[in-house]
């Protein structure tokens, strides 16, 4: 008897859940997203020069910060620096360690902040 109390039980808090549901979500989010798409920030589109250190490893010319990450990004996955066990640490090479201050690894959070220091 008691396995019959709990199935009258749950069904009930089913038919209760159900009907909790407001219609009225559903419409905010269609009318959200059929907005304006949204712009990128002109500070990052922004071009920015990267030293002699940073050079050596994407480029001397000006390019905006979204793609010095994206260059910078290409040279640690081409050349295999993202750590095997801790994906989140980065392991320097010659062309890098001037850049990570003379550290042999750093983390990806770390590395941009010491990366925003070779730009102007």
């Amino acid at each position: 008897m008691a396995a019959k109390k709990k199935t009258k039980k749950s069904a009930k808090k089913s038919a209760k859940k159900s009907a909790r549901k407001p219609a009225k979500k559903a419409t905010k989010r269609a009318a959200k997203k059929s907005g304006k798409k949204r712009t990128p920030s002109a500070a990052f589109m922004k071009p920015v020069t990267p030293d002699s250190q940073l050079a050596a490893v994407v480029g001397s010319s000006p390019l905006p910060r979204t793609e010095l990450t994206k260059k910078l990004w290409q040279y640690i996955k081409r050349n295999g620096l993202q750590d095997s066990k801790n994906r989140r640490a980065i392991n320097a090479d010659d062309k890098l360690r001037p850049v990570f201050n003379g550290r042999s690894q750093v983390s990806m959070f770390d590395m941009t902040k010491l990366v925003s220091r070779h730009v102007s």
